[in-house]
């Protein structure tokens, strides 16, 4: 049942007080006018339409550089482990180095923190394993290695982009105060042409379930465009990507 309640908040009840006040008042102060009510399409929806696809994307790229991620870091533990000229305790050290590095760009995403330094630093001890051990990469592999440790740096900084980097929240505020707004416009219109002999519930109820909608979305918006906090229901399962993932099943 939680997944059908997810969407309602703080904003949807202030919604449904301003959408049951407004009739209300439009009734007892006998307001209400005819307009087009394309400008709300367009003063509303499309904004919210434009959100929805820009934070679904942002989504589908998060998983995209996730699994490039665990995909870098499980290929680097595989080279580490085949080289059969580095001893079992600097294979442990460096395979400790990658999980270390896995689980605190998890727990780093799951937060509203955008102090980077111990992750970069965590990283750094990559590339600083390599360098202090070079007698052991010799030919193609250290090549390789660096590669994908390249690949690593990448998808780490694009996933902290998109951590950081949201909807721009200009167009947020204003869809926000358009919702709001929403009822205070659409009410005398839906009055005028139901007629003054429809049932006032009628009215109520239109503008209710419309203004709910409106805030769902939002709220729908809200929820994917930082995918990484575990609250929404298509939020991502970021221990799926963790490279010791298999010991946590």
């Amino acid at each position: 049942m939680n997944q059908y309640f997810s969407i309602i908040n703080k904003r949807t009840l202030l919604t449904f007080i301003i959408s049951m006040a407004v009739p209300y008042l439009a009734y007892a102060l006998n307001i209400s006018y005819d307009i087009d009510l394309t400008l709300l399409s367009i003063a509303i929806i499309f904004p919210i339409v434009f959100t929805i696809r820009g934070a679904f994307r942002r989504r589908e790229k998060a998983l995209e550089h996730l699994s490039r991620f665990r995909g870098s870091m499980l290929t680097l533990k595989n080279l580490f482990d085949e080289n059969n000229k580095m001893e079992d305790n600097k294979k442990a050290i460096i395979a400790k180095t990658l999980i270390e590095v896995s689980d605190k760009l998890m727990d780093h995403l799951c937060k509203n923190n955008y102090d980077t330094t111990d992750l970069d630093k965590t990283i750094d001890k990559i590339y600083a394993f390599v360098k202090d051990n070079n007698e052991f990469f010799g030919g193609g592999r250290k090549e390789k290695l660096l590669r994908f440790l390249r690949d690593v740096h990448e998808s780490t900084e694009n996933l902290l982009a998109i951590h950081t980097h949201r909807t721009p929240i200009s167009l947020k505020a204003y869809c926000k105060i358009f919702i709001y707004m929403f009822p205070l416009i659409y009410t005398p219109t839906i009055i005028s042409r139901m007629g003054e002999d429809a049932p006032r519930w009628l009215t109520y109820f239109v503008i209710v379930l419309s203004t709910f909608i409106l805030i769902s979305l939002y709220n729908i918006q809200d929820h994917m465009e930082y995918p990484f906090d575990k609250e929404g229901l298509d939020d991502i399962r970021l221990d799926d990507f963790r490279i010791n993932r298999d010991k946590l099943n």
